[in-house]
């Protein structure tokens, strides 16, 4: 079977995150979304909400699941016997990062890293901004599925508009 995982905090996930796990479902048997628990950085969502989302917005996918680490991810591919991390790249400045990080996986456990080259619709997101755009007011719904742009639209504190 081939298997593959595609990791991240997901806090929360957006569609840019949904359009990579899409994508390595058609190349995969089986994809594994892979929620990092972290826990020198809070989040905004607990592991839980994360996850929970995350199957919600997974469930037409047959062949992904959704499960939580800690530790290194080559830990966690060789726990759930996978050969393979799917990796969104952005822009280069995203290579650079995670090209050190794929030889680091392949020197540790052989573990092997396809980059997947993010859709141009996408090519600016990321969860950290649309959390920003979504504290001061900003309309982030076309880029978040619609039960994770309410639940960040519940957690945030909007301010007044003047």
């Amino acid at each position: 079977m081939r298997r593959a995982v595609c990791p991240g905090s997901f806090d929360p996930v957006t569609n840019g995150h949904l359009d990579i796990i899409g994508r390595a479902s058609r190349l995969f048997d089986e994809v594994i979304v892979g929620v990092l628990i972290n826990q020198s950085k809070a989040g905004l969502f607990t592991i839980d909400e994360r996850i929970s989302m995350l199957r919600e917005v997974t469930e037409s996918y047959r062949n992904v699941r959704v499960e939580s680490f800690r530790g290194l991810l080559v830990d966690f591919c060789r726990a759930q016997e996978a050969a393979v991390v799917v990796k969104g790249l952005r822009a280069v400045s995203d290579f650079d990062y995670e090209l050190q990080m794929a030889q680091m996986n392949i020197g540790l456990a052989g573990v092997e890293t396809l980059f997947m080259p993010t859709n141009p619709l996408y090519s600016f997101l990321s969860s950290s901004l649309v959390k920003e755009v979504t504290k001061w007011g900003g309309d982030v719904s076309a880029h978040l599925p619609d039960v994770v742009a309410d639940r960040l639209l519940a957690r945030v504190t909007v301010p007044p508009k003047p």
